[in-house]
C-alpha cells in the first residue's frame, strides 16, 4: 500500500504539470520529416516502453486485464509507444504453428492488444520475427525449411534461403492484412501501429561483413513497402557498427555479429534508425556510444532514432543507480531532442503488470510498485511533451492560427 500510494502521487504531479493523454491527439499515422518524427504535422518526441508479452497473455481472455491495467498505467506515467510481438513461431503456444498455418485464439490476442492500444492512445511498435530462439525466431524457420527437404546447413540460412524467405514473406503478408476481429481494421491501415521492425536484433556472425544482412534487409523492406507504404518501418538493429564506419567499431567492443548501423539504415524503405543499449551486459553502447548513433542518424543517415531497448539488471545495481542510469540515457535523448535533433524517444525493457512473476528478468519495472523508477519515466514524459507542445504552439504561430 505504500508503494501504490507513493505510485499515486507522483501520477497527480504528472496531472497536475500536463494536460491529460487526448487520445483523438495520438489519432493518426507517424510521419517522419527530416531527422523527426510528426504526428498530424506537429514534431512528435515520445517516453515508450517494452511489453513483448502482450499477444500471449492477451490470447487468454481472462487474463486481458493484465494488457489494459498495464497501458493505464503506462499512459498515466506518460509513456505512449509500446514495442511488442506480432510473432510467436511453433512451440507451445504458438501464432504461427507452421508455415502459413495460424492460431486464431493467438490472433485475437493480438487483435485486442492493437484495439486496446488504440482505444488508450498508445502507438505501437510490431516485431515480425525473432532472431533469437524465444518464441521459435528464426531457427524456427530453418527447421520448417528443413523439414520440407531443403538442405540447410546453419541458422544463419535465414537470410538466404528461398524456401524460408518465402515463409517470412508469407508471415509478413499475413500480419499486414490482418482484419482486426474487435474493429474490424486491417493492420496495415491502423494508425495505432505506429511502425513494422523487420527482425528482432538481427545478427548473422556466419558473414562478418554484413554483406548477407544487408541484402536480406534490402528485400525484405523492398517487400513491406509494396503492401504499406502509411506505416513506418525499422530494421531491429541493436546499433553495432560495420565497414561503413571502421571508425566506430571501438564501440562494438570485438562484438562480430554480421550488422552494420550505417548502411543497414541507408535504404529509403527504412524510416527511422533503433539501438538497444545494456551496459551491464558489456560496455557497449554507453553514453558515448549512444551519442555517436545519434550525431550519425542525424547527420549521416539524416533520420529520427530511438532507443529501442534499455536497461539496468536490479540485482546488479541498487535503486537508486539504477534510477539515476535510466535518467542519464532520458537526459541524452532530451538534449537531443530540445536542440532538434534525431533523438526522439526511448523504450524502457520491460514494463509489468502486478501478478506477472513468470516474465520477471530482473530488467523489469512495475510502475506501481516502483514509485521512483516512475518518477524518472514521469520526469522524462513531461519533458518531451513538454517539448511536443512548444512546438506545436510554435507552429501554430507561424501559420498564423
Amino acid at each position: 500500500m505504500r508503494h501504490w500510494g507513493m505510485f499515486v502521487l507522483v501520477i497527480f504531479i504528472l496531472y497536475e504539470s500536463l494536460e491529460k493523454v487526448n487520445v483523438s491527439a495520438q489519432s493518426g499515422f507517424i510521419k517522419i520529416r527530416g531527422v523527426q518524427f510528426t504526428l498530424n504535422g506537429s514534431p512528435y518526441y515520445a517516453n515508450g516502453f517494452n511489453a513483448y508479452w502482450l499477444m500471449s497473455v492477451a490470447s487468454d481472455p481472462s487474463q486481458r486485464n493484465k494488457v489494459s491495467s498495464t497501458f493505464q498505467e503506462a499512459v498515466s506515467s506518460g509513456l505512449t509507444i509500446s514495442r511488442t510481438w506480432a510473432f510467436s513461431d511453433g512451440g507451445n503456444q504458438p501464432l504461427q504453428s507452421s508455415p502459413g498455418v495460424y492460431n486464431e485464439q493467438m490472433f485475437q490476442g493480438l487483435d485486442f492488444v492493437v484495439n486496446e492500444a488504440r482505444r488508450q492512445g498508445i502507438k505501437l511498435i510490431l516485431s515480425l520475427v525473432n532472431n533469437h530462439g524465444d518464441f521459435g525466431g528464426k531457427a524456427q524457420y530453418v527447421k520448417w525449411a528443413r523439414e520440407k527437404g531443403q538442405t540447410i546447413s546453419a541458422d544463419d540460412d535465414f537470410y538466404t534461403n528461398s524456401v524460408v524467405k518465402e515463409f517470412y514473406k508469407n508471415h509478413v503478408k499475413t500480419i499486414l492484412s490482418r482484419q482486426n476481429s474487435i474493429n474490424g481494421i486491417e493492420y496495415k491501415s491502423d494508425p495505432t501501429i505506429m511502425a513494422w521492425e523487420l527482425i528482432n536484433e538481427p545478427r548473422c556472425a556466419s558473414d562478418s561483413s554484413g554483406k548477407t544482412m544487408q541484402a536480406w534487409i534490402k528485400e525484405m523492406a523492398s517487400y513491406l513497402k509494396s503492401m504499406d507504404k502509411e506505416h513506418l518501418l525499422e530494421v531491429g538493429l541493436e546499433g553495432f557498427y560495420g565497414e561503413s564506419a571502421p571508425k566506430d567499431k571501438q564501440f562494438n567492443l570485438n562484438f562480430k555479429h554480421g550488422t552494420d548501423f550505417i548502411s543497414h539504415n541507408q535504404f529509403p524503405e527504412i524510416d527511422f534508425t533503433t539501438i538497444h543499449s545494456y551496459p551491464d551486459q558489456c560496455s557497449h553502447l554507453q553514453t558515448t556510444g549512444i551519442s555517436s548513433h545519434i550525431q550519425d542518424s542525424q547527420t549521416v543517415l539524416g533520420k529520427p532514432m530511438l532507443v529501442a531497448e534499455f536497461g539496468w539488471n536490479k540485482s546488479r545495481i541498487d535503486t537508486n543507480t539504477r534510477d539515476q542510469l535510466i535518467g542519464t540515457v532520458y537526459s541524452g535523448i532530451y538534449s537531443s531532442a530540445r536542440r532538434g535533433g534525431a533523438a526522439a524517444g526511448g523504450l524502457i525493457w520491460q514494463l509489468l503488470a502486478s501478478g506477472q512473476d513468470s516474465f520477471r528478468d530482473g530488467y523489469e519495472t512495475v510502475l506501481s510498485q516502483s514509485p521512483s523508477t516512475a518518477g524518472v519515466i514521469v520526469g522524462q514524459s513531461r519533458s518531451l511533451t513538454q517539448l511536443r507542445q512548444t512546438l506545436a504552439r510554435r507552429r501554430n504561430i507561424e501559420k498564423g492560427k
